[in-house]
């Protein structure tokens, strides 16, 4: 699996994510501009000793990210308003699943290109703005390795 950032502003969210990544063998991708510098301590505190177990990539911007796919890779875009839920779907093992900046979500342009892609995660209480970055990641990667079998559990 792939795990995308785009534009991450919190490096605590993104410290988080990447000792998930790491503990799931799935691939961290960080798209620029940054909030933060990636030698935040706070970044590292929250990814603890985890960094030199992360297979991550740095790219430039998000239509670098893009062309360096190829021609069959899917990206899942995981935002608010979706039309469909997370779990209404088939994930593969190669599936990206991104996630935008956590003051702004991922741009309504990209999501306005890609409205098949564009999955969201319930929320009951309408005064709830959002969930934590870090938390949505989990949900989704976990359903998406469930789907799978839990294939690469040791």
């Amino acid at each position: 699996m792939n795990i995308v950032l785009l534009e991450p502003e919190i490096p605590p969210n993104t410290g988080n994510i990447a000792r998930l990544c790491a503990a799931t063998r799935t691939t961290l991708h960080l798209i620029e501009p940054f909030g933060f510098k990636l030698d935040d301590a706070a970044l590292k505190r929250a990814g603890m000793d985890y960094w030199r177990h992360v297979r991550w990539h740095r790219w430039r911007n998000w239509h670098e990210f893009v062309g360096g796919l190829g021609p069959d890779a899917r990206l899942w875009l995981v935002e608010s308003g979706g039309s469909r839920r997370y779990d209404e779907v088939r994930f593969q093992a190669e599936d990206y699943l991104v996630f935008g900046r956590e003051t702004a979500g991922l741009p309504q342009a990209l999501l306005a290109e890609r409205p098949d892609a564009w999955l969201r995660i319930p929320m009951f209480n309408p005064e709830a703005r959002s969930l934590n970055l870090s938390n949505c990641v989990a949900l989704v990667l976990y359903e998406a390795l469930r789907q799978q079998g839990f294939t690469a559990e040791t």
